[in-house]
């Protein structure tokens, strides 16, 4: 019978550097598949604030007008290459559709590097706040390892080494680069009634509530939202430690759970083919920039969705 923190023993006796996406996956979808989906979210969340980044996020409208959708293929491409590996057709392929899609718009490399930047350590603070545990060494350098390794898949130049490097970049730009503009703030309301309408309309004030209680006072000053009273952040920040010490004494997971069985994808219950994920804009086709073997894609497999989890 597993115990509550054999797992933590389990990754421990690995190595972060050769088996990060072994270890990547027991973090993310044994121990915190609730906790690193929101974080993901947030750091999505965070990408608005570069107004560059906002801005064209707003010019696409994929956000404004399709935000479920566009959330759905964010989610399910992220996942899929979770699930299955970098060096699978189904991992592949969803590269593949990413760079596809990154390299039809003029996006820079120092944007590009920001978002993976928040992709490592946004889920490390929100764990280290609000998750069940903290994050040991050994998770923390597979996260990087993890990144490092989309990073270079997508093209990214310059990626940071370390931990230390993913955050002192992530901060340094957020300090320069943060700052009003009028799309950015249309794709952060279309976000905030997105997760809104994922619950009964009687709770979306309070859910929408929650949502601005989570972000800092850089954030809400990029979006010029108002900032949240103390007795709101209270009880939002008290609500999720309570959740975590509620987590903690559950039995450990199972089974593996993978971000495609989320309830808030809503628009694949019958399934869908990774090579069909996303947009499909016309400038700038481009696969993965590193070399694989000659392995067949996996167009025509089919995800099913699965059941809701509760951790």
């Amino acid at each position: 019978m597993v115990k509550r923190y054999d797992r933590l023993r389990e990754i421990q006796r690995l190595d972060p550097e050769r088996d990060f996406l072994e270890i990547y996956r027991l973090t993310a979808c044994y121990e915190f598949p609730w906790d690193i989906t929101r974080a993901l979210e947030l750091a999505l969340y965070r990408t608005y604030a570069v107004p560059s980044i906002g801005r064209l996020l707003a010019e696409t409208a994929e956000l404004t007008d399709r935000p479920q959708k566009r959330y759905d293929d964010t989610v399910l491409l992220l996942d899929t290459v979770v699930e299955h590996g970098f060096d699978t057709g189904q991992g592949r392929t969803a590269i593949r559709r990413i760079n596809q899609m990154h390299r039809s718009y003029d996006i820079s490399d120092d944007d590009m590097r920001y978002v993976l930047c928040t992709f490592v350590v946004t889920p490390k603070r929100w764990i280290d706040s609000h998750g069940w545990r903290r994050l040991c060494d050994h998770e923390i350098r597979a996260f990087v390892a993890y990144y490092r390794t989309l990073g270079t898949h997508l093209g990214i130049k310059d990626v940071p080494r370390t931990y230390e490097d993913f955050e002192r970049t992530l901060d340094a730009y957020e300090r320069e680069h943060f700052g009003w503009d009028e799309g950015a703030r249309r794709v952060a309301d279309a976000t905030l009634a997105l997760v809104g309408s994922w619950y009964p309309a009687v709770l979306a004030p309070v859910v929408r509530g929650a949502s601005l209680a989570l972000l800092d006072d850089s954030l809400l000053r990029a979006f010029r939202y108002g900032r949240p009273s103390p007795a709101a952040r209270r009880l939002t920040n008290g609500a999720l430690r309570l959740r975590a010490r509620t987590v903690r004494l559950l039995p450990p997971r199972k089974a593996p759970h993978y971000a495609r069985r989320n309830p808030e994808v809503k628009g694949y219950r019958d399934g869908y083919e990774v090579a069909g994920l996303g947009t499909f804009p016309t400038p700038g086709v481009r696969g993965c920039p590193v070399p694989h073997g000659r392995t067949p894609t996996a167009r025509g497999e089919r995800t099913k969705s699965g059941p809701e989890s509760v951790q």
